[in-house]
């Protein structure tokens, strides 16, 4: 049975056109190979160093891991991540859990393995949405609100740790509050500059135009039509409608996910035999995310190690099983995301797509689905653009 249906998308003048795909250059090239020697460098030499231990040592803590406990950590990180599914689809509703998923592991996986690979992800998760029919404006809708609601909750993080070592536990060492407290004050001034986008047209233009100014040397901004200042103007309009509706589920995924992190953080480091009040151990947790912001390696590798390792041999914790508990959390939340991330694109590619080429603009796309019937609701912000389907091959 073919049936056809047109969906109705947005202005093609005011269409966001797709993110900048990553292109090959030497200076990009020097700066993967400089982001995964330093990498390296931080997870050979550095940890250990400031961990006050060896590589024989926390290999030995490892060894003892049984093959139980190993798979039941590997399931509540598997868990954390369909959790976070809910903020996707929050953000773009009617794309079904499973492809949030499958969205949510490739642009994990292309982003744990670049420096700064926070731009290839996106690239990444913009292809797969594209290719199951979404509109480039919902897509960099939710690329927008979900990327604001993972920096909040990175950085507000801190704030609760800080909270809770005050109130709750001993002084903590000068140096880590002061590096905690920058996170913090960053994660309020995020926060207070997103509210205040959305809450005022005026100002929201105007931190537009500022952007424009200040990165007007930038190509993709400078020759941006229509302007940049339009496109925020845009999006914020968009932003509005997605969080009214989605705010809840975004959240819920957003807490569910770290909240399954945390958990995957403490049997990590139960499991090595270190142990410590919660305020500590979640302190020590936050610190680790928060790290992982500092992009100058992969997803943060090895300098959110040390410094989380360093903290807690700090606590008065053996050197070698603190060591040996964040070396096995960044196994399952750096490492096993990208074979896992490898499946998602073979599901990806394997799976149904839509020929988004049919359409004569980007708004607007004459939908032929085959041996299917049209279902659902025909939004224009998060309906896909077209469904007519090709299995099996790539767009």
């Amino acid at each position: 049975m073919t049936s056809s249906a047109e969906v109705s998308g947005s202005d093609p003048a005011t269409e966001p056109a797709a993110p900048p795909k990553p292109t090959f250059t030497w200076a990009r090239l020097l700066q993967v190979i400089g982001g995964l020697g330093l990498a390296v460098f931080l997870l050979g030499w550095a940890l250990p160093y400031f961990a006050h231990t060896t590589w024989a040592d926390v290999w030995a803590v490892l060894q003892g891991i049984p093959a139980t406990t190993a798979f039941g950590l590997f399931l509540l990180m598997v868990l954390g991540l369909w959790l976070y599914t809910f903020t996707i689809t929050g953000s773009l509703p009617h794309l079904p859990h499973v492809k949030a998923f499958i969205v949510n592991v490739s642009g994990s996986a292309v982003g744990n393995l670049l420096p700064a690979g926070g731009a290839a992800g996106a690239a990444a998760t913009y292809k797969q949405l594209r290719s199951w029919g979404f509109t480039r404006r919902s897509i960099s809708t939710s690329l927008i609100v979900t990327g604001v609601w993972n920096i909040m909750a990175r950085l507000l993080l801190p704030i609760i740790g800080i909270g809770l070592m005050i109130f709750f536990a001993a002084d903590l060492n000068p140096a880590v509050m002061r590096a905690a407290a920058v996170g913090a004050v960053g994660g309020i001034a995020v926060l207070a500059v997103f509210i205040t986008m959305l809450a005022s047209e005026r100002a929201c233009h105007r931190i537009g135009l500022w952007l424009e100014w200040s990165f007007g040397f930038v190509p993709f901004v400078r020759d941006s039509e229509p302007s940049l200042s339009q496109h925020i103007l845009d999006q914020r309009h968009q932003t509005i409608a997605v969080v009214r509706h989605g705010w809840l589920s975004m959240t819920f995924g957003m807490v569910g996910f770290f909240g399954m992190n945390y958990l995957l953080f403490w049997f990590c480091q139960n499991t090595v035999g270190v142990q410590f009040p919660f305020p500590y151990m979640f302190f020590a947790f936050a610190l680790s995310r928060l790290l992982t912001s500092v992009t100058v390696t992969p997803g943060g590798v090895g300098v959110s190690e040390t410094g989380v390792a360093a903290l807690l041999v700090g606590w008065g914790a053996n050197p070698a099983q603190a060591t040996a508990g964040v070396v096995l959390y960044s196994l399952y939340v750096h490492f096993l995301e990208v074979p896992l991330g490898a499946l998602g694109w073979l599901a990806w590619w394997l799976g149904p797509k839509v020929d988004t080429t049919r359409s004569t603009d980007p708004g607007t796309a004459e939908a032929t689905s085959t041996g299917s019937t049209s279902t659902g609701p025909t939004q224009a912000q998060s309906q896909p653009a077209s469904s007519s389907v090709t299995k099996g091959t790539k767009t």
